[in-house]
């Protein structure tokens, strides 16, 4: 499975933005997908994920209300809307695919090279 990020940039404190992911090599409705991000110094961390169904999903509290996961199986897409977003979100974002709905990273089998975020406040 090859994953390509997209959609990362520099916004300011409070402005939107929309992370895709765009998947090919296997059936992408197969596979469970999530969100991490890693902050410079920072340990990678979980943000959000979206069971192969679509039917489940799991974010981390410290995005829950703000982000929305969500796939369009049709297009091997899934995306990640980012509202509200502040500083603390500033980070390297990846998605990745498992083959099982789970939030810990090390389940997970296949990875995208990451898309850089930065909010300014």
């Amino acid at each position: 499975v090859q994953l390509v990020e997209s959609g990362g940039g520099l916004v300011q404190a409070g402005d939107s933005l929309r992370l895709s992911c765009a998947a090919s090599g296997r059936s992408f409705r197969l596979d469970a997908m999530g969100w991490f991000r890693q902050a410079p110094g920072k340990e990678r961390e979980f943000v959000a994920a979206i069971s192969e169904s679509g039917t489940k999903t799991s974010y981390a509290d410290s995005v829950k209300g703000r982000f929305i996961i969500s796939r369009d199986d049709a297009k091997s897409t899934l995306t990640l809307q980012m509202n509200t977003l502040g500083p603390e979100d500033t980070a390297v974002y990846y998605c990745a695919a498992a083959a099982w709905f789970t939030t810990v990273d090390r389940q997970y089998d296949y990875w995208g090279q990451g898309t850089q975020v930065t909010v300014s406040s």
